[in-house]
């Protein structure tokens, strides 16, 4: 009786809490962006933390498998210079002429099929200074890339699959 018991209540905890540390995280980042822990704000992070797990068990998951770590490495240090020079590059373009700004949305044509090397190559993209990841298709095929400046979009289109969607291929296969 009582084993039925504790199996029910953990049935009932799995239903409504899916996920713990989800739950805590989704309450923890609510209150650091409400920046105060007054009772309308903690109340809404609680239902927050409670209805977002429910929802994301609901969605279709694709695990993540990282096949090359030593690829992945060699990414990040690319992706570390990349930061600092493109900082340099932006800051450049910030404070010299507008005129000279050539903004350009771009679709990138994706063979990276897996989600989270997809997403993965958005916060590249994204973390990247003078680039930001806008969109991606519904086939996840393509991803719309905001540039801020660029007088060859063909190129950057290169230099981003080449760079950065190449060896994420590898890493997320």
């Amino acid at each position: 009786m009582r084993r039925q018991t504790l199996r029910k209540l953990l049935l009932l905890r799995r239903r409504w809490l899916p996920s713990i540390p989800q739950s805590l995280t989704v309450l923890a980042f609510w209150l650091l962006m409400a920046e105060t822990a007054v009772p309308a704000n903690l109340l809404m992070g609680l239902l927050l933390a409670v209805v977002m797990p429910m929802i994301a068990a609901r969605l279709e998951r694709e695990f993540a498998r990282m096949a090359r770590l030593d690829v992945f490495l060699m990414l990040a240090g690319l992706l570390l210079w990349d930061l600092v020079k493109a900082n340099f590059t932006v800051a450049r373009q910030v404070l010299g002429p507008e005129r000279k700004l050539t903004p350009h949305f771009i679709w990138i044509p994706l063979e990276l099929t897996n989600i989270h090397g997809i997403s993965a190559l958005a916060a590249v993209i994204t973390l990247t200074p003078g680039t930001v990841a806008a969109a991606l298709s519904e086939d996840r095929k393509h991803m719309l890339v905001h540039v801020l400046s660029t007088d060859d979009p063909e190129g950057m289109i290169k230099s981003i699959k080449q760079r950065y969607e190449v060896p994420l291929r590898k890493v997320f296969p």
